[in-house]
Parts: C-alpha cells; structure tokens; sequence
C-alpha cells in the first residue's frame, strides 16, 4: 500500500503539528522502554523464482512454517523457518494476495485485485472463495473471528466489515467511500487481528494509527500521533502508513509501519515499548510492510522494497 501524494496533502499540516508539539514528546525518536529485537535472518531477493520475491505483501506464520504473499507473482510461498522454500500455490486464482491469516487449518488470503477472500488448506489446496453480498473494494486484511465469521478490513471501501462465510453482512464500521479520522472511521484501513479478549485492532493505514475494538465491536481507543488524528511522523508511537497489525503470544500489538521502515511493539493498551528496523535493504521508505508473530514471540517481517522475509528475535 502506497501513501501516493500523502505527503504533497498534508506535508504543511504534519511540519506545524510536529514543531509545535516537540517539546512535548521531547524529540525521541528512537528511545524504547525494552531492548528492540534483533535481525538473525532473512531470505529473498527480487525475482519469480521459488524463494524470490516481486513485492512481497502479507506474511503468517505457524508452529512450523512461514506463509507470504508473494503480491505481484500472484501467489503464495512457504518455507519452513529457517527459510527453506516448501511450495507455492495459488497461481491459477490469485491477482494480489495481501495481509494473510491462519484459522483452523486454513489460510485465509485477502486478494487486492479480485476484490474477494481466497480460503486454501495449508497444504496449498482451494476451497473457497468468499465475497461481500455488497462487494469488496480491494480488500486488504482479515482475522477470523471466534464464532467463525470474518472481519475485513475493505481497503478502498474505507470499511471494517463482519461477515459469515457465505459473505452475509452481519456489521460494518466507518461509512462506506468515506474517510474520517473519527473514533470509528477510516482512511483506508490495511489489516485487522483479533485480540485475546475477543476484540480487534485495525491498522487503519492512511489516518497513520491503530484503533481498537472490545469484543461487542465497541470502539475502545486509537493511537498514533497526537490524539491519533491523522498526524504522521517519525516518533515514537507515531506512523506513516500502517501496513499490518499483528498480536503476539502475551497480547502486544505489533505494527508495520510502512514509510518509517520499522516495526513497532505495544502493550495491549496501545503504550510504546519499542521500535525495530531493517538496514533498508533496496533502500528507504517501502521497507517494512507486514508483520507476524509466531507462538515463541518470534517476529516475521515482509520487507516489500528489499523483496525479502526477516526473522526478528528478541534479546
């Protein structure tokens, strides 16, 4: 997900909130309340090749295997963890598979382009492809619930919705076509993970923050900048573009964030604890785009410029 023009719209806007707040976040830009996690690995390079990559989006993990959606190849690859290719499959069906989850032994691929929810056994087989009764706008994220149904975050729709798995609305968040910065609202969101408690968080990508949900679909806080308004910067706490959200083991919130280059970890209450990034491979500002955390805490990350996966563990 690229922010096109963001910075054009709002550069002006961001400069004077920034200096006329930074007495007040003290300039810390890299300062964590834990050790950031350490870089062991990576693997991929451009390419179409198994093991390359053109645009890696999405990436879920399991007890023994790595999962990627490997965008513009149309496809999905996995590898084992210490990133030994396995197999790909979803070739014949997918357009651009995006932010992926895994649920009940299955893996569950939101595809940009075919505005749709491909549902794969791990093993790679198809077996069914679901669809909004109203119809998705290039969805790009989705956790399953524990009742079974789905939540979307519906990208260009600018809409959360829950659905059962025939695509039956059962609720929808923020007003369809609509940006707002409201509790509630969204500028096109990117992901959503179900919390432990049976809420949700949404990584609503172009208002450069995170909203969290209870378990009854209540908005329960945001952050992300001041008063998480849309305010996007380089700070601690703060985005430019959220590109995946992710829940690790102990209930901390994991972000990708996107034109920053790193990854960020929370508490469950949305409070900063650290801030982890790559040597920005390919270069900066399209670097970290999606983000998983396997049952040990380990961290998986997408690094979309740099066309491969890193392994994240923490000191």
């Amino acid at each position: 997900m690229i922010k096109f023009g963001k910075w054009l719209g709002y550069g002006a806007i961001a400069l004077v909130a920034v200096l006329g707040i930074l007495a007040w976040i003290g300039g810390a830009i890299n300062w964590n309340q834990q050790p950031p996690y350490e870089l062991v690995q990576s693997w991929g390079e451009k390419g179409d090749a198994p093991g390359q990559f053109n645009d890696p989006t999405g990436i879920a993990v399991t007890a023994d295997e790595v999962f990627v959606s490997d965008a513009r190849n149309s496809r999905i690859q996995v590898f084992d963890k210490q990133g030994n290719f396995k197999r790909a499959f979803g070739q014949d069906r997918l357009g651009r598979p995006m932010n992926l989850a895994i649920a009940d032994g299955k893996l569950y691929v939101p595809d940009y382009f075919k505005d749709s929810i491909f549902v794969f056994s791990l093993a790679g087989d198809y077996e069914q492809t679901i669809k909004a009764e109203d119809g998705f706008d290039s969805p790009g994220g989705v956790a399953v619930r524990a009742d079974g149904t789905l939540l979307v975050a519906d990208t260009y729709a600018k809409r959360v919705v829950n659905i059962d798995r025939d695509g039956k609305l059962l609720r929808v968040w923020g007003t369809p076509g609509k940006s707002g910065i409201r509790a509630g609202e969204f500028n096109y969101p990117t992901d959503v993970a179900n919390a432990p408690n049976g809420g949700f968080y949404v990584a609503d990508g172009y208002n450069d923050r995170i909203q969290q949900f209870g378990p009854n679909g209540a908005f329960v806080r945001k952050w992300g900048g001041p008063f998480g308004v849309n305010i996007f910067g380089p700070f601690k706490g703060w985005f430019t573009t959220v590109n995946s959200v992710a829940v690790g083991p102990q209930g901390n919130v994991f972000a990708a964030d996107f034109y920053n280059d790193r990854i960020q970890k929370f508490d469950a209450e949305g409070d900063y604890l650290m801030a982890f990034a790559p040597d920005n491979v390919g270069g900066p500002g399209h670097t970290e785009t999606a983000v998983a955390v396997a049952a040990d805490g380990t961290v998986f990350s997408a690094n979309f410029k740099g066309n491969r996966v890193e392994r994240w563990q923490h000191p």
